[in-house]
């Protein structure tokens, strides 16, 4: 059983990695920001005490983000393992997750903070499907619309400047201190966020010493 983290600022590629490592090695791929945004356009309790902490421009605190966390690792659909992202960002939640599993290792993806504005305000999501586009990389066929549903593209909340200037200063002043922390126990591996998905994810790979990833071939 394989168990790993990922860990990065806001648009360093967590989500699209992951669900790339777990690809062909039946892991499996649990990301705190998806099941929040899945209760928010679920219109669940949670949610909306989720939507009114993004819409006030703050993070959802340390209590909740555990008890999400601890709820979707109970499910025990990992058979073979999995990629965590979005977690921990900070030592409490370092604590309760080194104590609660053992982890084989942490993956940091790094990426300048100028990069990562340019990234982070060129996303878009539809609030419909869940669909999500980046006007720089993978734009919508029809500006402004989802190629899916067609239904009309928004920027997340999470995803305007101030909201990400606070999320930058966050990062800076409570994850990178937990990325010491598991590097004390020699569980790091420094990659470059800045070349392509699959050069990326080949050198995630390699690092962890996993096979290297199959992409996806037209028939």
């Amino acid at each position: 059983m394989r168990k790993f983290v990922i860990m990065g600022v806001q648009g360093s590629g967590k989500g699209t990695q992951s669900e790339l490592l777990c690809d062909g090695l039946e892991l499996v791929h649990i990301s705190v920001g998806d099941i929040f945004r899945w209760h928010v356009q679920k219109h669940t309790k949670l949610g909306a005490q989720v939507r009114r902490i993004m819409n006030a421009g703050e993070l959802v605190g340390d209590d909740l983000v555990e008890s999400v966390v601890r709820e979707r690792l109970d499910q025990h659909d990992w058979n073979y393992g999995f990629v965590i992202d979005g977690f921990p960002r900070n030592g409490r939640q370092a604590e309760f997750f080194m104590e609660s599993y053992d982890i084989d290792g942490v993956i940091h993806l790094e990426l300048p903070e100028d990069e990562v504005r340019r990234r982070v305000l060129s996303r878009r999501l539809c609030p419909n499907c869940g669909m999500d586009y980046n006007l720089i990389a993978d734009r919508p066929k029809r500006d402004g619309r989802c190629d899916i549903c067609g239904h009309e593209l928004i920027t997340r909340a999470d995803d305007t400047p101030e909201a990400l200037e606070a999320r930058l200063s966050d990062y800076n002043e409570k994850t990178r201190p937990v990325l010491e922390k598991f590097r004390r126990k020699e569980y790091v591996h420094d990659i470059d966020a800045r070349p392509s998905v699959e050069e990326v994810q080949g050198k995630i790979r390699a690092a962890l010493h996993l096979p290297p990833h199959q992409a996806a071939t037209g028939s």
